[in-house]
């Protein structure tokens, strides 16, 4: 072993050559250094900002949220409340946090509380509360209240004119009510206060309903491109997806629903939408899985009505009826939260269920809210109830372009086309099933078959069927071959 006479010289020799190496790489590096032009330090990456103020961001601007910021946003808010109860934006901004939590789970239990929070932030601050006003009216659209929001809607534009925000709920409300002129006169005053994502996005939506699908087509695109935040990125691309797959492009369909599920997990409509488009491709497998995925985070009435049947076109009746009863469920639990889910109800009653029932279902909904897809429920379930001349007033009046039925749905052109069979219009059911099938001919998997078959006894147009001029067409027809 070493004494210590002999270890402290050889670690003096260490050291020192220690020293030598670090001077020599000092030495390198300066001469690197040298050789490299200088650089100014560029400025710092601002931080991304906290969940919670993420969500802010999110709710308060009226666009998708993603859940786990969603939910730190929530305790934020309750936390500060607790100490602070007089902070009325605060009031309103948890009551906007709860919204678009119980419309992303598909929870109604959320929107009492998001009903308490709101009015308890217009009992705190009465006077020129824009926010929440805007809040209730997003609130009662959530809800499937189209009065109501259209009320709250114009409540807080009148305090406010210029706050863009209380327009996309008002679009919301006056699209639910069918009123089209005053849709389009406030998609035109919001577009004069505000561009970017959230108002491409809503420019789509009324630009699909009148059925301008390639500037619908093109907004959505944008709004997909130029938004920042996942989710609200997903939502639009969720939209674009939906869009593709009305018009019977599968593949595209499927890629846009695909990549926003990728970019944000709890897209649950992408899911159900991968469901539709999988089924139409023969993946019925995966199909089953993507429509299974999507209801056990998102139990939504639609996606059990529409999971059910596809089962029912694979024959498995019992399975079907499980969804169903899961569809009867969740409208019962809807309306114990305040929500209206009528008109899904009211559909499925109409083709698995009581079609005098659904009639008075969907009767009620006329009156309190006449949209597009009321008109052709209603239609429908008087339809199948065995009353067609009325159901075809309805028919017409959601594919009739001058009362606002411009969205190209092949749903509706092929109810339409089976009421007219019904009543011997053959022509017009003819050239409405045809539509149906152009539209879109993978739109049900239950009803492209009967679309197909009523086509096939329908035969070849007749003589007797070609457009007859009317009697001033004929008039000036002969003037015209006189002179």
């Amino acid at each position: 072993m070493e004494n210590h006479e002999e270890a402290a010289p050889r670690r003096s020799r260490v050291a020192g050559r220690a020293v030598i190496a670090a001077v020599t790489g000092c030495l390198v590096l300066g001469g690197t250094l040298m050789v490299l032009p200088s650089r100014p330090p560029g400025p710092k990456a601002p931080a991304p900002p906290a969940p919670g103020a993420q969500a802010r961001a999110a709710v308060t601007t009226g666009v998708a949220a993603a859940l786990p910021d969603l939910a730190a946003l929530i305790g934020e808010r309750e936390t500060h409340l607790r100490r602070h109860p007089r902070d009325a934006e605060s009031w309103a901004v948890l009551g906007a946090a709860y919204v678009e939590q119980g419309r992303r789970t598909a929870e109604p239990a959320y929107y009492p509380k998001a009903d308490n929070a709101l009015r308890t932030s217009l009992r705190v601050r009465a006077e020129g509360n824009a926010e929440a006003l805007g809040g209730l009216a997003v609130l009662a659209n959530a809800r499937r209240d189209f009065r109501a929001a259209k009320k709250w809607g114009e409540a807080a534009l009148k305090l406010d004119p210029k706050r863009w925000t209380t327009y996309p709920p008002l679009l919301d409300a006056y699209t639910g009510l069918g009123d089209w002129k005053a849709t389009e006169r406030t998609l035109e005053r919001l577009q004069g206060l505000r561009g970017g994502p959230a108002v491409m996005a809503r420019a789509g939506a009324v630009y699909r309903d009148r059925g301008r699908r390639e500037d619908a087509m093109a907004q959505l695109s944008d709004a997909a491109a130029g938004a920042e935040a996942p989710a609200e990125r997903a939502a639009y691309l969720e939209r674009v997806g939906q869009l593709a797959w009305e018009r019977g492009d599968r593949e595209p369909a499927l890629r846009h629903f695909q990549e926003a599920v990728r970019i944000d997990p709890d897209q649950r409509a992408a899911q159900a939408g991968q469901g539709r488009v999988l089924a139409a491709l023969g993946r019925t497998s995966e199909a089953l899985s993507a429509y299974r995925m999507a209801l056990a985070k998102q139990p939504h009435p639609q996606y059990a009505l529409e999971l059910g049947e596809l089962y029912e076109s694979l024959g498995l009746r019992q399975a079907a009826q499980v969804q169903y009863d899961l569809l009867r469920a969740r409208v019962r639990g809807a309306a114990a939260g305040g929500a209206d889910e009528e008109l899904v109800l009211g559909v499925f009653e109409a083709d698995h269920g009581d079609p005098q029932a659904a009639v008075r279902r969907l009767r009620a909904e006329w009156r309190r809210q006449p949209g597009i897809a009321v008109a052709d429920a209603l239609g429908w379930a008087l339809h199948r109830a065995g009353q067609d001349e009325e159901a075809l007033r309805y028919a017409v009046r959601a594919t009739d372009t001058v009362h606002g039925g411009g969205v190209r749905s092949a749903l509706h052109a092929y109810h339409r086309g089976m009421i007219e069979r019904n009543l011997e219009k053959y022509g017009p059911a003819r050239r409405h099933l045809q539509e149906a099938l152009r539209i879109n001919p993978y739109f049900s998997p239950l009803l492209v078959r009967t679309a197909r078959e009523a086509l096939t006894a329908l035969g070849e147009p007749s003589v007797e069927e070609l457009p007859v001029m009317d009697a001033k067409a004929e008039t000036d027809t002969e003037t015209e071959s006189e002179s």
